[in-house]
């Protein structure tokens, strides 16, 4: 499957856009995975904890790779405390307390290591490499890896992390109008795993919302744009989590939402709704680039958006279901 070009291929300095994707699965362990990562794209793994390690010196820079979950992984903050101060090495009790922390954290990741998922964070990818990714999911799903379809238990995801075209609250606007009326065609392609959907992280978009920004006559400020997402979505719990990207696009926004530890700042779209399908050989980094590519080409033609917006807005005035998914099918086959 041939990568689709976005209609966008730079960002708003003129350079090629970037993504970055994070991966979680389970049968395969942190140390294992940056092993693998390192056999694929070169590089030196450094361990920093018993389930924290980075793979470093890639063609594309540092890939992250952890068990998913703070709770097996040192506390800095402990450690911090416990480690020199005034130039003064820590006396034996101090040494004693981070040796019995940083023990009791690595028993508690090998004890949850089948149900926290292994998850590989990527560096910034340039968009038209990124079928190299594939050759690392070829190589996890040899060596056991195991996606989100391997148990009810896996609630695993692919993230994508877009980066913007432009900072334009005109282009993140219509990229946001784009996802709200494809949403319902991108969970068909995807059969978005029932785990994943029961689970607060993919969580849609409310109608109501999507009548607000999909309305003509919405043009709003930048504030008021992350206002009013803030307002109707006051979490990170979204199938396409804006909140990196508002949190980057204006740093001094007094909402604490957007200072949450969780939320890094950045200049990407958080799309969170894809299932990690390792089971399926067809499946990888390309097919779920080419669905979100589907998002970009409607934000960037106006007309089509335009004409999309209303049929969708029409539909969530029906009293009853109409046939929209039938309407995107069509549309998405012509």
């Amino acid at each position: 499957m041939s990568l689709i070009a976005p209609p966008n291929a730079t960002n708003a300095d003129g350079q090629p856009r970037k993504v970055g994707v994070e991966l979680e699965f389970a049968g395969v362990g942190p140390i294992q995975a940056a092993r693998l990562v390192e056999m694929t794209f070169g590089g030196h793994v450094e361990q920093h904890s018993a389930h924290r390690l980075t793979v470093t010196g890639t063609p594309w820079g540092n890939f992250h790779v952890e068990l998913d979950s703070k709770y097996v992984h040192p506390d800095e903050q402990i450690l911090d405390r416990i480690r020199a101060s005034d130039g003064q090495p820590p006396g034996i009790g101090e040494h004693l307390r981070a040796s019995v922390h940083s023990r009791t954290r690595e028993w508690l990741g090998d004890m949850v290591a089948g149900l926290v998922p292994t998850e590989i964070v990527c560096p910034p990818i340039p968009w038209d490499e990124l079928e190299r990714l594939d050759e690392l999911f070829v190589a996890l799903r040899s060596h056991g890896a195991q996606g989100t379809d391997a148990s009810l238990l896996y609630g695993f995801g692919l993230h994508l992390n877009p980066e913007i075209p432009s900072p334009r609250v005109e282009s993140v606007l219509a990229h946001l109008r784009a996802y709200l009326i494809l949403a319902d065609w991108l969970r068909d392609e995807i059969v978005v795993d029932v785990t994943r959907d029961m689970l607060p992280h993919t969580q849609p978009f409310h109608s109501d919302y999507t009548r607000k920004v999909l309305a003509p006559d919405y043009h709003p400020s930048l504030k008021t744009l992350i206002d009013d997402y803030l307002l109707a979505n006051p979490t990170r719990n979204r199938e396409l989590d804006l909140l990196p990207l508002f949190s980057w696009l204006m740093p001094d926004h007094p909402n604490e939402l957007l200072r949450e530890t969780l939320v890094k700042p950045r200049p990407t779209y958080h799309y969170r709704l894809p299932n990690a399908a390792l089971s399926d050989p067809e499946w990888g980094v390309v097919v779920e680039w080419n669905r979100w590519a589907e998002v970009e080409r409607l934000a960037a033609d106006r007309d089509r958006l335009a004409e999309r917006g209303a049929a969708y807005r029409e539909h969530l005035a029906q009293p009853t279901l109409s046939r929209w998914l039938d309407s995107l099918r069509h549309w998405m086959r012509h």
